[in-house]
């Protein structure tokens, strides 16, 4: 698939976040039957889009990594220097409100999707943050942005010394997340 950054204007764009000065516009764009979403560093000062070819590498490289895992968002293409592509998946972002949506199985899949990524030498480092796991209609978790990843070859010396010593940072998120889920169920239970 190939895009354009012509693709990028228009009325079937909406932005789901303006990025601050260090971080990308993240738009979502339906184009020709087509839904994706875009980062996009174009907005940013010259410093920013100085940087933004190595940040768009980096995190690109995080995507092919984990191509065809089901809960990453499929790569689809790199615009330019300063954007790339993701195919669009829709999805709440994860907090208290949502405990009582969200099926039981929710919690075991996150830390089996979490688990998995590890095992493709991917660890993640922002999945505290509450835009970054989202549960998709069906109650599944989607994981986005990798802007902050670590990655590692899958079997390496350093994936095999220094992976587990940070993977539990991600895995410590997970138990953040099943912490809150269940607390905010006891509490609508107990209401």
């Amino acid at each position: 698939m190939t895009l354009s950054r012509s693709s990028l204007s228009g009325p079937g764009v909406e932005v789901l976040s303006r990025g601050g000065a260090g971080n990308a516009d993240v738009l979502h764009v339906r184009d020709e039957g087509r839904d994706y979403v875009v980062k996009d560093f174009a907005g940013r000062g010259r410093c920013m889009r100085r940087l933004a070819p190595w940040l768009v590498g980096r995190e690109l490289r995080a995507y092919e990594q984990l191509q065809g895992h089901p809960a990453v968002p499929r790569l689809l293409s790199r615009i330019d220097e300063l954007a790339f592509a993701v195919e669009y998946r829709p999805g709440q972002v994860l907090g208290p409100r949502l405990a009582g949506w969200v099926p039981l199985s929710f919690i075991p899949e996150l830390r089996e999707a979490v688990r998995e990524m590890h095992a493709r030498g991917v660890v993640h480092l922002d999945l505290r943050h509450r835009s970054i796991a989202l549960a998709d209609p069906d109650g599944r978790p989607v994981l986005i942005d990798f802007a902050s990843a670590v990655r590692f070859r899958p079997g390496g010396l350093a994936a095999r010394l220094l992976l587990p010593l940070i993977a539990w940072i991600d895995l410590r998120a997970v138990q953040k997340w099943e912490c809150q889920i269940e607390a905010a169920r006891g509490a609508s239970e107990d209401s």
